[in-house]
């Protein structure tokens, strides 16, 4: 799997980390993650994990909305 050009457009500052490089990030775009809980810690890693790329993310919460909840 090659990058395409706005995916490389995208990830261009992580391409030039030699730690990460055109390598990684396609094996960052192959990978998966459940994140289990979205709360306080769960939120932040969400979209932590989506702007490093991750291909699929999967999220499980099992709170329930409620009108006292809704600030978190």
């Amino acid at each position: 799997m090659t990058l395409t050009p706005e995916q490389s457009a995208r990830y261009s500052r992580h391409l030039i980390l030699p730690e990460v490089g055109p390598a990684g990030q396609r094996k960052l775009l192959d990978s998966s993650v459940l994140l289990i809980g979205a709360g306080g810690l769960g939120s932040p890693l969400g979209l932590y994990l989506a702007a490093a790329g991750v291909g699929r993310i999967g999220i499980v919460d099992f709170d329930s909305v409620e009108a006292s909840n809704l600030q978190r």
